[in-house]
């Protein structure tokens, strides 16, 4: 049936542009690749949209202190004092602070964040990871937390309020991914001032600008990209992240400041599709 549908139907969307040719190799396609290749040209990609009503760090509801890009630092500051007291971490301002909030699966990267978790939690950060799934990697990250008590907090399960604490609490978000067609953690991390360092798959590659030296001196850099599926790859991504969060802090503001500014909201994505719909009914957008 769904083979029918790629076959037939006037015009084929997934969300991302990335994922959209990802998705016409062996390794993403399943089986369906060549019927994908074969409609390569009505093919769309359209990122997914984030809910700022929700989402945003001057109106959360949840958060001990809201902030909005030109208060990001004090805001943060707060909200990752108060995460660190009730998560009983070290409270200590200048420790950067790591998080995830993901299902515990391969597909989440999880094996590259427990196997790079030694070598980090070597050079003092923190790391909280927030989610629930596959019951080894439940039991690693709890292990993991009692071999780093007050530096690793392993939150099994589902809370909201905890997820949107930590997305304004952490400094640093970690989002590895095998396969993300979309994502919309990195979105929220970008959104509350949380840097992400994500594996450039996916909406992840298409949302997230590398912070390179280039990057950095046009504004446009929003976080820290990697390609290899390995745990080397993130370990060295995040210390290039640290890198610049403890001796360049006027560029990691700056790195904050240009994701929080970034439109990620439904309206975009709406627009889009919008323009894609006018095009296969044969009217002018305007």
């Amino acid at each position: 049936m769904l083979k029918a549908g790629l076959v037939f139907a006037d015009w084929l969307s997934t969300v991302s542009p990335t994922y959209a040719r990802e998705i016409q190799t062996t390794y993403f396609g399943n089986g369906l690749e060549g019927v994908l290749i074969e409609r390569r040209h009505q093919l769309s990609g359209i990122v997914n949209g984030v809910d700022y009503r929700f989402w945003d760090p001057a109106t959360d509801v949840h958060l001990p202190a809201r902030y909005s890009p030109a208060t990001v630092m004090e805001g943060k500051a707060k909200c990752k004092a108060d995460l660190q007291q009730r998560l009983g971490l070290h409270v200590s301002p200048t420790t950067p602070l790591l998080g995830v909030i993901a299902r515990l699966v391969e597909q989440k990267g999880i094996e590259l964040i427990v196997k790079a978790a030694d070598s980090l939690l070597a050079q003092d950060v923190q790391l909280v990871v927030l989610g629930e799934g596959d019951p080894h990697w439940q039991r690693e990250l709890t292990r993991l937390q009692q071999r780093f008590p007050h530096r690793v907090v392993a939150a099994i399960g589902f809370d909201e309020v905890l997820a949107h604490r930590i997305e304004a609490g952490a400094d640093i978000f970690l989002m590895p991914s095998l396969y993300e067609p979309s994502g919309l953690n990195q979105l929220y991390s970008l959104k509350y001032g949380t840097v992400p360092v994500v594996r450039a798959t996916g909406g992840l590659a298409d949302t997230i600008v590398d912070a390179t030296d280039e990057t950095m001196a046009n504004r446009t850099a929003t976080g820290f990209r990697f390609a290899a599926h390995a745990p080397w790859a993130l370990r060295e991504t995040v210390e290039r992240a640290l890198f610049v969060y403890r001796q360049r802090p006027e560029l990691w503001r700056q790195i904050q400041q240009t994701g929080m500014a970034a439109d990620w909201s439904w309206s975009r994505s709406a627009a889009e599709y919008e323009r894609l719909y006018y095009q296969l009914a044969g009217l002018r957008h305007g």
